[in-house]
């Protein structure tokens, strides 16, 4: 950041990078990527590095939100300081688990795997270069699924207790879990509906609601349907011993009312 007059010292500029932190009010600069109007972007922690009286150069490492624009925090900080300012210069060294530290490749990086697969077919170097989405997600607690579950994720379905083979430790209600499949494949970003307590005492209800659906459908096979509940379902309905609908009427068997109660009170109780 180079500020447009002198300030009285570097601690008054640690003073105002410490003011703004936390939950701050942006308008993003007339040329920027989404529509200009006053929204809410969090900062997390700010640190002065280092400062250059003579050319009024700073320059400091801001931990923020997903959407934050420096550069409108850049321009509040001279407005604070009172003599005007600007970024001169972004370096983003950290997206969500990846760093700069991390896994950096160059173009004939790419270049090079891509030759030595076609060529030799060898892809260590080619593995190496490109990783997995799932390596984006290995910070959120994990539940893993059965397949058969699977595809009705991929449709946009909630995530049930029978569906689930395995979960971390840790789960909270609200928090954000990756439901994956047992070959490790990320299935879909949810939010968890239960804590890890509850999906260890529960026998039904809902577990997480689908937040974005990672895995193309059709992948694994349809499973829907084929259960010996919903086979027989089909067959009350040709028979004329269920509505169309597979709402109970005078002609449904007993038992089959029993289980329809309880599947309702079941959704009561998950809802």
């Amino acid at each position: 950041m180079r500020l447009h007059g002198n300030i009285e010292s570097e601690n008054k500029l640690k003073s105002v990078l410490k003011t703004l932190t936390g939950s701050l009010f942006q308008k993003p600069p007339e040329i920027s990527a989404v529509k200009r109007e006053l929204r809410v972007r969090t900062i997390y922690e700010s640190e002065l590095i280092d400062w250059d009286a003579e050319k009024r150069l700073g320059v400091f490492r801001v931990s923020c939100e997903a959407g934050t624009y420096v550069r409108t925090l850049c321009v509040h900080m001279g407005l604070l300081l009172g003599v005007g300012g600007h970024m001169e210069e972004l370096r983003r060294s950290r997206s969500g688990c990846v760093s700069e530290n991390d896994c950096l490749v160059t173009m004939h990086d790419v270049l090079d795997a891509q030759w030595r697969y076609d060529n030799y077919k060898d892809e260590t170097y080619l593995r190496r270069v490109v990783l997995p989405l799932e390596f984006l997600l290995l910070k959120l607690p994990r539940i893993v699924i059965k397949d058969s579950s699977i595809n009705a994720i991929c449709y946009g379905a909630k995530l049930m207790i029978p569906g689930i083979l395995r979960y971390d430790d840790g789960i909270n209600t609200g928090t954000e879990i990756v439901i994956m499949s047992t070959k490790g494949e990320a299935i879909a970003v949810a939010i968890a509906q239960m804590s890890t307590a509850e999906i260890g005492t529960c026998d039904h209800g809902i577990v997480a609601k689908t937040k974005r659906v990672i895995m193309d459908r059709e992948t694994y096979p349809r499973k829907w349907k084929e259960g010996p509940h919903a086979k027989r379902k089909q067959e009350l309905i040709k028979t004329g011993l269920l509505e169309k609908n597979g709402k109970p009427n005078q002609h449904t068997p007993q038992d089959w009312i029993k289980y329809y109660n309880n599947e309702e009170d079941n959704n009561i109780v998950a809802q």
